[in-house]
């Protein structure tokens, strides 16, 4: 039960980004999204859910690989 719900911790954000980055795909071809009023706004919100759902998704495979001590030794907590 615990890895569905850390699956779906994961999908959620992924999802995000992915919709950011159809925002972002949609201004470059001039194709405006019904409740933002402005192009260069739809870019804008594109790339903050894009840069917010990858953000996401990098801290927590980070977090996971410090904890069972696979990252480099620059990166591992210190005692």
């Amino acid at each position: 039960m615990s890895r569905i719900i850390a699956l779906l911790i994961m999908v959620i954000p992924a999802a995000l980004a992915a919709y950011g980055v159809k925002l972002m795909r949609d201004m470059t071809f001039g194709e405006l999204t019904y409740p933002i009023p402005y192009l260069w706004l739809q870019f804008i919100l594109g790339l903050i859910l894009f840069l917010g759902g990858l953000s996401f998704v990098a801290g927590f495979v980070f977090y996971r690989d410090r904890k069972r001590n696979k990252v480099q030794t620059r990166f591992s907590k210190k005692n």
